[in-house]
Order: structure tokens, then C-alpha cells, then sequence
């Protein structure tokens, strides 16, 4: 740290100071400080409680307890010029412990706390005022774990910062800010410096756990569906195993939104769909070629009339111009990620496959033939 002369224009070094060569003190000044002026740490906060010792069969103290400005508790261990070695531990003991303290502890902590140190006060009413909200009821503190590590101190070891980095690493929200003294004749000075994770590194760190938190949330979402659609086709596949649709005889269950079975026409399955918002039935028309695609569609298209009669509804006929496919369908809404709904869909589709089927095996077969021979 400098001070700058503006007489000379200048820069002067200040002199680094060791709290203990000061005659400072843990509990007397350098936690003073901060319960006094919690913006040191980079943020508002509110100081909730100083030698917090409200934990069942432990006499330990808790240096400073605060919330931040998301109804998050945060947990301020202070020490002088050495963090020791069991700092990280302590810290983490402490956190344990809050986390499962409840709003109305809190607000009695908080209560407790102003009674002491701030000549009273309605804590309700504060904690509403800090986070911005009209009553209690609509205060959301210490949600899940959701709690917050401060380490304050001169020096911090090496086995301090590697635990607290591999600690943000599995979304622990820690951080460490070393403070210092300094002195420029009778008059002294505090610099207090957040080193993990530095602002830029922490702006990064958000932004990772954010990708890596939706990348989570996919891979269970896949998970999810892929155990549902498994369970549905299996279900369904047990339904035809009954019926007199023998399509899908030797097709297995999978964890896809379709099932297909061969229509003996390569390239062109009958294919069952299963999704959130309904269930369907189709005819692909995907050989290599897609001239041979197309012809085959319009040689189909031809008796578009007669085969929604024989269907008996009208199906969808997507010729798909700018796609190498076509395609025939024939869909109903259903909420498909509903199981109750999972009898009705059943029944569905292996009374329209079965009917899909008859319609269109024949005309395929035929169409097929004259496209070759064409």
C-alpha cells in the first residue's frame, strides 16, 4: 500500500504491520471492526450475532454470524496474523451447525443481538427492511445449503487455500480475504483483500457452476426420460403382444421417443412416437435417395383420399419439400409424462398402428414397386 504525495508527486511506501506487534486483538478489534463495518468484506451484509455459541452439546464460539442480502447465513471466522491449521474445519463445524437453524431461531438470534450490542430494536422488522420484503412471512432465510464461509486473517497457509479452492470446486460458497496493517507514523491503516477467489476468478467461477448446474439438470432430465420411455414401450409392447398387430413382434423396448418396425420396404418404417404433448403414429418415407423419397410419396399421395377413408380419419400428409423424408402421420395430445394417461395412450396407438398398418402396407408395397420399375 502507497500514499501518494501530492506535493511531490509522488508515491510513499506504508509500512506492513503485524497485528500482535500492534497490540491488536482478535476478539477486541479486528471482529470490532467488521461487526461494525461488514462492508470491509466486499458486500453489504448483517451482522446478526458475535460470539455465537447457541449450538447444542458444544461450547464453541462462532466469531460473527450475518446474513447477505439473500437471506443467506454467513459464518465470519476471524484471525490475527496466522490462520492456523484447523481453520477450515472449524469454519465448516460451524456451518453445520447453523444449517439447520430455522427463521424463528434466527430472528431470536438476531433479537438477542440487539438486546446486547445495539441498545434493542425490532429484529423482525430490520431483517424485513435489509432483505426488502413487508412482512415475516415473506422471509426466506437459511434455505437448504445455502450457508456462506468467511475466513478473515493476516496469513493463510498453504493447506488453508488449497482446502477452500478444492472447496469451491464442489460449490461450497467460500471465501478468504487477508488483512493487513498498515502504518504511516502514528496514523494506521487496514486493507482488507478478498484473495479466493479473486473478483474476476469469482465472475468465472459463477459462470462455470452455472454451466455445470445445467449440464447436471440435463444429464438427470435425460435420465428421467429415457427410465419413462423404457417403461412405456414396454408397457406398450406387452399390449400388442395381445392384439392382432404382429408389427412389433420382435422389436424391443428402448429409451428413445420412437419404436419403428419394418414395413418391407427398406429405408421406410412404421414408427410409433412418444412425447411429452402426444403420442403418434407415421410412415417414414427415408431411403438414401431423395427423388425416390419424393416419388414415392406422390405415387402414395395419389390415393390420399381413398386411404384416409380406409384409415378412417384424415391423416397428415407432409411431402416435406425441403427435406431429403416425407412423411404420413396421424397424432393425438396427450400429456405423455403423465402415467395415469399411459392406459388410454396404450390403447391408442395399437388401435390406430393396427389400423395404420392395413392401411398403408399394400399401397407402400405397390408404390415402392412402381418407382422401381419407373
Amino acid at each position: 500500500m502507497f500514499k501518494i504525495d501530492s506535493t511531490t508527486n509522488r508515491i510513499i511506501p506504508l509500512q506492513a504491520r503485524k497485528f500482535g506487534d500492534l497490540n491488536f486483538t482478535e476478539r477486541n478489534h479486528l471482529q470490532e471492526w467488521l461487526a461494525n463495518m461488514p462492508e470491509a468484506l466486499g458486500e453489504e451484509l448483517l451482522i446478526i450475532q458475535k460470539e455465537f455459541d447457541g449450538f447444542d452439546d458444544t461450547r464453541e464460539r462462532l466469531d460473527l454470524l450475518a446474513l447477505d442480502k439473500d437471506g443467506n447465513l454467513v459464518i465470519i471466522e476471524n484471525k490475527l496474523d496466522d490462520t492456523g491449521r484447523d481453520v477450515v474445519w472449524q469454519t465448516l463445524k460451524y456451518a453445520s451447525y447453523c444449517s439447520s437453524l430455522s427463521k424463528l431461531q434466527i430472528i431470536e438470534i438476531y433479537q438477542r443481538y440487539l438486546n446486547r450490542y445495539r441498545q434493542g430494536g425490532d429484529a423482525s422488522g430490520l431483517l424485513c427492511e435489509f432483505l426488502g420484503v413487508e412482512d415475516t412471512e415473506e422471509l426466506k432465510l437459511n434455505l437448504g445449503n445455502s450457508q456462506r464461509l468467511m475466513m478473515v486473517a493476516a496469513n493463510f497457509r498453504k493447506e488453508v487455500t488449497s482446502t477452500a479452492l478444492w472447496l469451491l470446486g464442489y460449490g461450497i460458497q467460500v471465501q478468504c480475504f487477508k488483512t493487513t496493517p498498515f502504518s504511516d507514523g502514528e496514523q494506521l491503516y487496514l486493507n482488507v483483500e478478498q484473495i479466493i477467489p479473486t473478483p474476476e476468478a469469482k465472475e468465472f467461477m459463477i459462470g462455470m457452476n452455472a454451466k455445470e448446474a445445467e449440464e447436471k439438470s440435463t444429464e438427470v432430465e435425460t435420465k428421467n426420460r429415457h427410465h419413462l420411455r423404457r417403461e412405456f414401450w414396454s408397457q406398450t409392447l406387452d399390449a400388442f403382444q395381445e392384439s392382432d398387430c404382429s408389427l412389433y413382434s420382435n422389436v424391443n423396448s428402448s429409451t428413445d421417443h420412437w419404436l419403428s418396425a419394418g414395413s418391407g420396404v427398406s429405408g421406410c418404417p412404421f414408427t410409433m412416437i412418444f412425447s411429452k404433448r402426444e403420442v403418434r403414429v407415421e410412415l417414414w418415407i427415408a431411403r438414401p435417395d431423395t427423388e425416390i423419397n419424393k416419388a414415392i410419396f406422390d405415387t402414395l399421395a395419389v390415393n390420399q383420399s381413398q386411404l384416409d377413408s380406409k384409415f378412417g380419419a384424415e391423416m397428415e400428409w407432409l411431402r416435406l419439400d425441403d427435406k431429403k423424408s416425407s412423411r404420413i402421420q396421424f397424432s393425438q395430445p396427450f400429456d405423455g409424462f403423465n402415467t395415469e394417461n399411459w392406459p388410454a395412450m396404450i390403447t391408442w396407438l395399437v388401435d390406430h398402428m393396427t389400423r395404420f398398418e392395413k392401411t398403408m402396407r399394400q399401397p407402400l408395397a405397390d408404390a415402392w414397386r412402381q418407382v422401381r420399375v419407373g
